[in-house]
């Protein structure tokens, strides 16, 4: 049985490694990638807002308590911010799965200092949960086939990503696109309702998806 946060993870003030807190306001991109490397205050602020639940759930999920996984998730972005600039993308992949990485193992790193202690101790479960952490591609972006919560995780990661680019376009804009990718309207449709053309809500649709993209800091175009 998954583990669930009794509540929603919650940022600290501040991270520890984090760069300091001055915006840099000359930036044009819109990719999460560029602005963190160039230490954007808000583009680390919505960074740890999208990607901060999802890495709480990956340590719940991988049978950390609730104040532990606080301090993992910490631990993760300290991480991220002292290693973006070392940041590539491989081939079909994602800050996702990068960040996943990072996750990983500081999970590991967790469960091994808890079995060092155990051993001075006397004894300890942790090499039980090690083996239980899950491995690559499935945490990260599952597939139709995978765990429904995981989805469910998946799922709320690119709502969040939505409302945070959902300010940058006009209704009209939003709404065709609302309706041709969440609800899966029809193209021809959307356009006769709405009085536009069908290229105009194909044009809607790819904005948006391109922009969310850029804010989840995905590779992928």
């Amino acid at each position: 049985m998954l583990l669930n946060p009794l509540q929603p993870w919650k940022p600290r003030a501040t991270i520890v490694g984090m760069p300091p807190a001055v915006s840099n306001s000359d930036s044009t991109s819109t990719h999460l990638i560029t602005r963190l490397r160039a230490q954007d205050a808000e583009a680390w602020s919505r960074m740890t807002d999208l990607y901060g639940p999802l890495v709480f759930y990956w340590c719940r999920r991988s049978h950390l308590q609730q104040a532990d996984a606080a301090d993992v998730v910490q631990n993760v972005f300290a991480a991220v911010a002292s290693s973006i600039d070392r940041y590539q993308s491989q081939a079909n992949g994602n800050f996702r799965g990068w960040l996943w990485t990072i996750t990983r193992n500081k999970i590991n790193d967790h469960f091994r200092a808890i079995q060092r202690d155990g051993e001075a101790a006397g004894g300890t479960d942790a090499q039980a949960h090690l083996a239980q952490v899950p491995d690559a591609h499935a945490a990260y972006q599952p597939s139709e086939s995978g765990d429904d919560q995981d989805r469910e995780e998946f799922s709320a990661l690119l709502h969040r990503g939505l409302e945070q680019v959902k300010a940058e376009f006009e209704e009209r804009t939003w709404r065709a696109f609302w309706r041709a990718a969440v609800e899966g309207d029809s193209t021809a449709d959307i356009a006769a309702e709405m009085g536009i053309t069908a290229n105009a809500v194909r044009q809607a649709k790819s904005r948006v998806l391109r922009r969310l993209r850029d804010e989840l800091g995905d590779d992928s175009k």
